[in-house]
């Protein structure tokens, strides 16, 4: 397959590293696009409309065969939690999330240009927090890294030590599920 047949539709550099780790040669456009739920939108259809919405966004502007588009949340209580708004919105969402079951999904699209067809999936992933303290959730909002992650963290990052278990997929979690995203692409033969 040519470079750029594949277009990661995503300004997440987790996304684009976990790509790369795979493997995969792939070119990256970030999608912009409104990424509120609508009024009864369950969590699963929310994510999965979101990442058809950027996978068609950069497919319009973007040479490319095949486009990728994903968008993760984390789910407490049957509520969405998207990205923080402001460091008081971190605390709030991550004092929620303390001691508790939580539950991480991401929706992908691949959008194939030539055929027209999209293919969706959503993947969940259970994650259990420790309880953590006060101190804890402020010293981490002050590295900075809670503003741009879906419930105010990054496994893989500086939050590595709250999460006491996982059950499910790591990368889902990380904000691209590896292993169905790599099924997918392999069904519509873009990957050699």
């Amino acid at each position: 397959m040519k470079h750029g047949a594949i277009v990661l539709a995503s300004a997440s550099p987790r996304r684009t590293e976990l790509m790369a780790l795979a493997g995969i040669e792939f070119t990256v456009v970030a999608a912009d696009i409104c990424e509120d739920a609508l009024p009864g939108e369950k969590p699963s259809d929310h994510v999965i409309r979101l990442s058809r919405e950027k996978a068609d966004a950069v497919a319009h502007k973007t040479a490319g065969r095949f486009f990728i588009g994903a968008d993760t949340v984390v789910v407490l209580d049957g509520t969405i939690m998207g990205k923080p708004a402001d460091d008081a919105d971190a605390f709030r969402m991550l004092t929620a999330l303390s001691g508790r079951n939580h539950e991480v999904i991401t929706g992908f699209t691949v959008f194939d240009a030539v055929s027209g067809i999209h293919l969706s999936r959503s993947v969940h992933t259970d994650v259990t927090f420790r309880t953590i303290s006060e101190k804890e959730i402020r010293d981490y909002i002050a590295s900075g890294c809670p503003r741009d992650k879906a419930g105010a963290y990054a496994i893989q990052g500086g939050a590595v030590h709250f999460v006491r278990s996982i059950n499910g997929s790591y990368t889902n979690v990380v904000g691209l599920p590896m292993a169905e995203l790599y099924e997918v692409l392999q069904t519509v033969e873009a990957l050699p």
